[in-house]
């Protein structure tokens, strides 16, 4: 039975990293959805990054929830699944990073703490690039950002929400840091001899 006490009707999660890459999908992903559709009452959008169990509170609080993430649905690069009820097992299984199992973490716990959502959606990718540090999205998972929102604007109609878009897409968003902006991030990377596309110099393991 789902809790009548809700505080919010529905939670559009973005999670991610974005200093991995493709990682950082579902934090562009609910950029983009909030730089092109209307603010709605009944809707809490976040950027979850990778926040793990401090998200515990954000979900158990959520009558419905969409997620936007990565996911290894053994398919093509770029493939976008939306997942539902059973389906949701496929990215809850695959931990391809240290962010999604600390979302399995966060929802097995409110599990047992008798959190029942009424809905729970995942629409998922496959991504092409995970261990490029410092880099954006990759171009083949970039250009699925457009369908990405818009699916998940029709699983918001199907669940009673309907979002119109903007008549402009917000130029000065103040929903992520001004430097974390995609725009500003991909225009700002350093150079590879600055910083290392595969982690901190000083920590890599060297030959002897």
């Amino acid at each position: 039975m789902t809790n009548p006490s809700f505080k919010t009707e529905v939670l559009v999660l973005g999670i991610g990293n974005l200093l991995w890459a493709d990682e950082g999908f579902g934090v562009r992903a609910i950029e983009a959805f909030h730089q092109q559709y209307e603010d709605h009452p009944d809707l809490r959008l976040l950027d979850g990054g990778t926040l793990g169990h401090y998200l515990i509170n954000e979900v158990m609080d959520a009558k419905r929830i969409l997620l936007f993430d990565c996911c290894d649905l053994k398919a093509e690069p770029g493939t976008l699944k939306l997942l539902r009820d059973e389906d949701v097992k496929i990215w809850s299984t695959t931990k391809i990073s240290a962010h999604q199992t600390g979302m399995n973490d966060v929802l097995a716990t409110a599990t047992l703490m008798g959190y029942q959502p009424a809905s729970f959606s995942v629409i998922a990718i496959q991504p092409l690039e995970l261990n490029d540090y410092g880099a954006s999205l990759t171009d083949a998972i970039k250009a699925k950002i457009p369908e990405a929102i818009a699916m998940a604007a029709d699983e918001l109609k199907q669940w009673g929400y309907t979002v119109s878009k903007r008549e402009t897409n917000l130029e000065d968003d103040d929903f992520v840091l001004s430097t974390l902006s995609i725009d500003r991030y991909e225009k700002e990377r350093p150079s590879e001899e600055l910083a290392p596309r595969d982690g901190d110099a000083r920590y890599r393991l060297r030959s002897s």
